[in-house]
């Protein structure tokens, strides 16, 4: 289980002052729904590292990593933003889940073909990002981080401008990430992804 215990955060020089407590099981989706400047991705960059809380604790399966770094942490997260590489390929792009340095076997290429299939990408293996449309970027960094394998998976709008069929796909492999059993928070602002894959709804306040 992810327990986010009593976390408090105060941006320096703002008067906004956020807190946070929650429980994700191991195989459920936390959605997360608020205003803008409520807090939501304050939140997942806490639990990912990329900000340190005022008080509280962080923990998985009762074991804290409030003072991990971020890539030391039982994590990993996709962005809006894509977070992808336009010097790299997306097998490179996707690899970067494996092994930081590109170090990968060729049953690991075979993975990156396997779920690039799955993703509906067969055949883009050696594009580039500044090549794909926005939908085929963001599958590209849903792949990333689903073959980190990671027990908790953070989504920051994943699905923002995307169309029905690539929405379609993405929900299909986060069910499947549900079953595997990673615990995911979901932040969106569309009912439709949290009556999709949410197990329970946080509503926080601005």
């Amino acid at each position: 289980m992810l327990d986010v215990h009593e976390i408090s955060f105060r941006y320096p020089g703002s008067a906004s002052h956020f807190e946070f407590d929650c429980q994700v099981a191991a195989g459920e989706c936390l959605a997360i729904t608020g205003p803008s400047g409520c807090g939501k991705s304050t939140l997942l960059n806490l639990i990912a590292g990329f900000l340190e809380p005022d008080t509280g604790d962080l923990l998985w399966s009762k074991t804290s990593f409030t003072s991990a770094p971020p890539w030391q942490r039982p994590v990993t997260s996709v962005f809006q933003e894509h977070n992808l590489f336009d010097h790299l390929p997306v097998r490179d792009n996707i690899g970067l889940g494996i092994d930081p340095g590109l170090k990968l076997t060729a049953d690991d290429d075979n993975r990156i073909r396997m779920l690039l299939e799955t993703v509906g990408l067969a055949g883009l293996w050696q594009r580039y990002p500044t090549e794909l449309s926005g939908g085929q970027r963001q599958r590209v960094a849903m792949a990333r981080a689903l073959l980190r394998r990671q027990p908790v998976l953070l989504l920051d709008e994943p699905f923002t401008g995307l169309d029905h069929e690539s929405r379609a796909i993405l929900w299909s492999l986060l069910e499947t990430e549900k079953h595997r059993g990673a615990a995911i928070i979901l932040v969106s602002h569309d009912p439709d992804d949290a009556r999709r894959l949410a197990d329970q709804v946080k509503v926080l306040a601005s």
